[in-house]
């Protein structure tokens, strides 16, 4: 019954080398549940993958809106949908778990990409919450955002699988996972050219459905080395989180990153690395900025995740960013309009392109956007129901983002495993017949009120 769930369920997506396509197994679900069953459970049984589960073809997709070399490309994995499928049952029913609950030489607190309740909004909220807690008694916090060169793809098997033997995961699956990276072979495809099947013994496999936890384990045992320093991670994107108390510390954090990434076959790429000095505007007493960085960039401004931030925590160069990219959109909505496109239709486009755009990861910086700078999305919006792209009964920017922070935060209530349940203060313990409330955790000192938690937590406090 579970697969056949899973098969009736199958998105469309890239057929893998076996030419077996979404569509025909989930139409096939009914007959296909069974054997399928019995193969999936016989190759978890005796830790063997097929080997036509392991012979993937590499579509080469650009990173850059004009690639020039083969650096500008991102080679994805095309997998069996079989194996994806099996892939995804092995994460969350075997190494999601295990994830929860890490031994003591492995720690996912500190990220939150693939895997349950993480997403980048979770990310951004955790590192501004922490930075504004550092700027209470700092006159200035340093972010450095690491790059690593080719992360994925360079990855070694016997380190990764070193680390995977140390998770609470039953001795089949391991042997499972070994043979998984055991043999895989790859293909690359370009135009009407295929390439000849070779063997690798790196990467973890970007296209496959073991491969993004595969890297969050394989980053697990990364962290800063001194006290007060603090460490946010996306998948590969890396950020450093140094307060001005520690910042004769950020050549020691630098060194142990790449000294770490020397280890698992990575390379610190410090070109592509920049820094930023964080500051809070209202502070009277500004101290001189510390010296840079040798081989670091040190910006005004820098993208996190999607987000343009400045040094003095302003948001307002990313709501500029996402209007004008929005406008391009809206162009493209005439045109359709001018081709015949229902209205109907071009309102399902304006909200999924255009809204999702205005108000992407936004429980993490409404808090710090001008009143401008909403005004400035209201305004955005409001000429989009002029135009009838969207309609005069539709809710307002400022609705959306409430009923994001509403859903958000009553997930994180509610998910002790949720990623941000930690930064939620203890639960109060009386036994008073009190009014409803819409939370029961205990509310200390009010910090900075631009941060999602707490500007849920104090929302309704009277």
């Amino acid at each position: 019954m579970q697969l056949f769930q899973i098969l009736d369920k199958l998105s469309p997506t890239a057929t893998g080398i076996d030419n077996l396509p979404a569509w025909f197994l989930r139409l096939g679900a009914p007959a296909f549940c069974k054997p399928l069953a019995y193969l999936f459970n016989k190759s978890l049984a005796t830790s063997v993958v097929p080997r036509q589960w392991k012979q993937a073809s590499i579509r080469p997709v650009p990173k850059t809106a004009t690639p020039l070399n083969h650096s500008d490309y991102r080679p994805i994995s095309i997998t069996s949908v079989l194996s994806r499928t099996l892939e995804r049952i092995v994460v969350r029913e075997f190494l999601y778990p295990a994830i929860i609950d890490p031994p003591t030489q492995l720690s996912f607190g500190d990220q939150f990409a693939f895997r349950p309740t993480g997403s980048t909004t979770a990310a951004l909220i955790a590192l501004m919450q922490s930075v504004t807690d550092m700027l209470a008694t700092n006159p200035f916090v340093s972010l450095i955002a690491l790059d690593f060169s080719k992360a994925f793809d360079t990855v070694r098997h016997d380190t990764l699988l070193s680390k995977m033997a140390l998770l609470n995961i039953p001795d089949s699956i391991y042997n499972w996972l070994v043979n998984f990276f055991q043999g895989h072979e790859h293909c690359t495809k370009y135009g009407m050219s295929t390439s000849n099947l070779l063997q690798i013994s790196a990467s973890i496999i970007q296209g496959s459905a073991i491969g993004p936890v595969s890297y969050d384990i394989n980053a697990s045992d990364l962290s800063t080395v001194t006290p007060g320093n603090l460490m946010y991670k996306y998948a590969d994107d890396t950020y450093l989180v140094i307060p001005a108390s520690n910042i004769h510390f950020r050549a020691t954090e630098l060194n142990h990153v790449a000294d770490w990434a020397g280890t698992n076959n990575l390379k610190l790429n410090k070109s592509k690395s920049v820094e930023i000095i964080l500051r809070d505007r209202k502070r009277k007493q500004q101290i001189p900025d510390p010296p840079k960085l040798p081989d670091i960039q040190r910006e005004v401004q820098v993208k996190i995740l999607g987000i343009t931030i400045t040094n003095h925590l302003s948001v307002s160069e990313h709501v500029r960013d996402v209007i004008s990219k929005c406008g391009q959109t809206m162009y493209a909505l005439k045109v359709l309009r001018s081709h015949g496109m229902s209205d109907i239709a071009l309102n399902d486009i304006f909200r999924s392109v255009v809204i999702a755009k205005l108000l992407y990861a936004s429980p993490a910086w409404w808090g710090f956007a001008t009143s401008s700078d909403k005004q400035r999305i209201q305004a955005f919006v409001r000429r989009g129901v002029r135009l009838q792209y969207y309609g005069t009964a539709d809710p307002t920017p400022t609705q959306l983002a409430e009923q994001y922070d509403e859903t958000l935060f009553n997930n994180i209530m509610h998910n002790r495993q949720h990623v941000l349940y930690s930064f939620l203060p203890e639960l109060n313990s009386h036994q008073h017949s009190l009014r409803p409330r819409r939370h029961n955790f205990s509310l200390s000192v009010k910090t900075d009120d631009r941060n999602f938690l707490v500007r849920q937590l104090f929302s309704d406090s009277y």
